[in-house]
């Protein structure tokens, strides 16, 4: 059984469950799970999680996640994107100036608060928001606050002047939950024109970029050579971005009986998530307790024991 991380380029017109479902069988392992879902339109990084890294699931979907793709404005869709049926057309008579999609596009930037498109899995009483979109029924949509850290024009606007559009592309740096459709429908409302969004590609997710990954024909090609555990990255590159802290022997051993520990071990103030490392491996991740003050204890573990 694999350990470690697989990134996949996820092609469009798949879910990210179908990708789970496909390596379960080329891998021939159960115990694999993948990192933030994305649309079956949407192509991009995917990180799997075999063995022991599906521990990490959570923690990676919180990551930043870096995005590419293309506003069209004078266009609104009933799902947001190109794949929806046109809700409402507004002729522009002439571009908007570059200076003014830059100012509108840098006003995003930072802690903005969205409301999830109909044609999404957000659960309201009960039931997801597509459903009662496909039943054609109207409900209250929950607000919710997405960090923006960066939302950049990548090229100069193009002006379709018999369609009466304009079209760019961007590069957004996010936090976990952000509805980048949305963002483009925001955009456009600023702009004072109905938008969506025309095409989006995930770049960047948990520190690992398209570089880093493979197709699933590249991955069973792999597989059938001997050669893919070349490809699976370990926990540690994962934790790259967390606290850490270095053990020593007698706190290692501690650490592998799943031990509360005391933050005077340390010396220092543990007040979020932190990888335990001894000899260049992550043994767990600790976090302040609950109930009690100055002591730390298990949130995760790589050791095969269990969490207390």
């Amino acid at each position: 059984m694999f350990n470690g991380i697989l990134p996949v380029w996820k092609p469009a017109g798949m879910t990210s469950h179908d990708v789970v479902f496909k390596l379960r069988k080329i891998l021939k392992m159960k115990k694999i799970g993948h990192t933030g879902t994305l649309d079956p339109e949407v192509e991009g990084v995917l990180l799997i999680c075999l063995g022991q890294a599906t521990k990490l699931v959570e923690f990676l979907m919180s990551g930043r996640k870096v995005y590419q793709g293309s506003i069209i404005l004078g266009i609104s869709t009933e799902t947001e994107d190109s794949h929806g049926a046109i809700v409402d057309r507004e002729f522009l008579k002439e571009p908007i100036e570059t200076s003014r999609i830059d100012h509108c596009m840098k006003e995003m930037e930072g802690s903005i608060v969205q409301i999830p498109p109909y044609y999404s899995a957000v659960k309201v009483n009960g039931r997801r928001l597509y459903e009662y979109a496909r039943l054609g029924q109207e409900v209250e949509r929950p607000k919710r606050i997405a960090q923006i850290d960066s939302f950049e024009r990548l090229n100069i606007p193009f002006f379709d002047i018999e369609e009466g559009t304009q079209t760019w592309s961007f590069r957004v740096l996010c936090g976990k939950g952000t509805y980048v459709r949305t963002l483009a429908v925001d955009l456009g409302q600023k702009l004072g024109y109905p938008s969506h969004m025309s095409h989006l590609v995930r770049m960047e997710t948990g520190g690992f970029s398209q570089a880093d990954c493979l197709t699933l024909e590249e991955i069973q090609v792999a597989m059938n050579e001997g050669r893919l555990a070349a490809s699976i990255h370990p926990i540690e590159r994962a934790l790259a971005d967390f606290p850490k802290l270095e053990l020593t022997d007698s706190q290692a051993k501690q650490v592998l009986h799943g031990a509360v520990l005391s933050e005077k071990e340390f010396g220092t103030l543990i007040d979020q998530s932190t990888v335990l490392f001894w000899q260049d491996k992550a043994l767990a991740i600790y976090y302040p307790h609950p109930l009690k003050p100055g002591l730390i204890k298990p949130q995760r573990m790589f050791t095969g024991e269990e969490e207390k």
